[in-house]
């Protein structure tokens, strides 16, 4: 057997099927999970798992302070402690200065 660098564990062996496909189910690998992929020059080949998350949800992870009141709104939600805001529809019927900027833009390529 190939002599394994760093931490990595024995799973088997796994053979590339005719459309060079191979089942890594042995490994613990589900549907739909998500890997990144790289291969050095020796031909190794390294599955680092993903998680996706959507562009507009990008922001709570690059903003400290977002994060921050997202965590402590999340903390009183879950002991009750929170309080009825009221009925906030009407905003949605308001112009909003993004949506209008937005519309009037160039089509990006």
């Amino acid at each position: 057997m190939v002599e394994l660098k760093s931490d990595f564990v024995p799973m088997g062996e796994v053979s590339a099927d005719e459309r060079s496909r191979m089942a890594f189910g042995k490994a613990g690998v589900h549907r739909d999970d998500r890997y990144a992929v790289a291969v050095n020059a020796e031909g190794e080949i390294l599955l680092t798992p993903l998680v996706s998350i959507p562009r507009r949800e990008l922001l709570v992870w690059d903003d400290e302070g977002i994060r921050a009141a997202l965590v402590r709104g999340l903390e009183h939600s879950s002991k009750d402690e929170t309080s009825e805001g009221g009925d906030f529809t009407r905003y949605a019927e308001e112009d909003h200065p993004l949506e209008d900027e937005n519309a009037s833009a160039e089509p990006r390529s």
